[in-house]
């Protein structure tokens, strides 16, 4: 049986939050966010990380995050780089954008070579996701995954998150990924308000996607072709980004792959405001209390 890789998405800059929220502490000993998806992941049965980030981060990343699991499990880093690009495509002038999460998961090609979970480093999921994510890749089955989430329990107190609201056949798998960018709660439901103003209503049981995902090594051939393809058509847009979601949409209309969804009741915690800062540090507080994890992690 193959032991999975965990894949780390921890490069973004945070610009709505003002900081680097990667490294920012929840917990009690200075834990991050990273350190309880990373004991989650461990006691799933995931046996490597690999972490994308910057290389203007990197000496505190290592020093502050990295170096708590380099003693306990395999680390490798990644760099997601504007000019990580393909032969024959440059950096336009003017781009200081991230090329989106496909590129992110192509850098860390690499690096891994058995199935893989993916996960964003600042986004804290839950026990179950990483329990159903590994069981899933150790079947040996050559189907994606994506862990499905309930949308009212991915929702920020204090302004609109951005989402991926899914559509999941009878048989349990994926369909489509629709991102919308401006969802809130509204009452007890949600709703979505589109750059036209126009808003749509939504009851908050949707499944969502968190950028959970799980996937076998032949997706880094696809990533390189679809990249490349993105490239040609919007590599001169400053703005534009590729994202997963919409990479693995194509995947599944063109018959190129299957994404079992595996869901989840887990709440997601996320630090998209510095304001959503102490709802964490309580939320974990609060799981801690409840015996989900110890006061300190890695004593």
């Amino acid at each position: 049986m193959t032991t999975p890789t965990l894949l780390v998405l921890a490069a973004g800059i945070g610009s709505r939050y003002g900081g680097l929220k990667q490294i920012d502490p929840v917990g009690p000993g200075g834990e991050t966010i990273i350190d309880y998806s990373v004991y989650d992941a461990l006691r799933a049965g995931f046996g490597k990380l690999v972490f994308v980030i910057r290389k203007d981060i990197e000496q505190a990343f290592r020093e502050i995050v990295g170096a708590r699991f380099e003693k306990r499990i395999a680390v490798e880093y990644v760099f997601q780089e504007l000019d990580a690009l393909p032969p024959g495509f440059h950096v336009p002038a003017g781009r200081t954008r991230p090329w989106g999460t496909t590129h992110a998961i192509l850098v860390a090609g690499s690096a891994i070579h058995e199935p893989f979970a993916v996960i964003n480093a600042d986004d804290f999921y839950g026990a179950q996701g990483f329990r159903l994510l590994a069981q899933h890749l150790q079947s040996g089955t050559d189907d994606y995954a994506m862990v499905g989430f309930v949308l009212r329990n991915t929702l920020s107190e204090f302004g609109t998150v951005a989402r991926g609201v899914s559509r999941v056949d009878s048989s349990g798998f994926l369909e489509s990924v629709v991102e919308l960018l401006k969802v809130e709660r509204d009452g007890v439901h949600a709703k979505n308000t589109d750059p036209a103003g126009e808003v749509t209503h939504l009851t908050g049981d949707e499944v969502v996607s968190m950028n959970m995902w799980g996937f076998t090594p032949r997706i880094f051939e696809q990533l390189r072709e679809d990249f490349q393809k993105f490239l040609e058509h919007s590599g001169s847009d400053l703005r534009a980004e590729c994202f997963i979601p919409h990479t693995v949409t194509h995947y599944i209309s063109a018959g190129r792959a299957r994404v079992k969804v595996l869901p989840t009741n887990d709440s997601w915690f996320g630090v998209t405001y510095r304001e959503d800062h102490p709802r964490v540090v309580a939320s974990v507080r609060g799981l801690i209390q409840s015996g989900y994890y110890p006061e300190r992690l890695w004593i």
